[in-house]
């Protein structure tokens, strides 16, 4: 199994209510990813950090393979939420790819 680690920091620039929009589309999207890509075999966004923590929101994802990874990774579905849900609303991105 390979395990798809993601930490995102939102816009500053987003207001409460923006950042909680934000947070519940990134969530719904990805999450709506479940079933629908090869080798997909969970994935979870979780938004209610700690006080303690400095990013907004983790993708917890695990894959059958590397390979699997790879095919997500440019899955038009995937390439959809990324690109019109995530990207413009999230600042910084930090991943890890490891076996498990």
């Amino acid at each position: 199994m390979v395990k798809h680690v993601i930490l995102w920091q939102l816009k500053d620039e987003l207001s409460d209510s923006e950042r909680a929009a934000a947070k519940a589309d990134i969530k719904a999207g990805l999450e709506g990813l479940a079933g629908q890509i090869p080798g997909l075999v969970s994935i979870k966004v979780h938004t209610n950090g700690l006080e303690s923590s400095n990013a907004d929101l983790m993708l917890d994802s695990v894959f059958e393979d590397e390979a699997s990874l790879k095919g997500y990774a440019v899955h038009p579905d995937h390439v959809a939420v990324a690109t019109g849900i995530v990207r413009p609303k999230v600042k910084s991105r930090v991943c890890m790819d490891y076996e498990d």
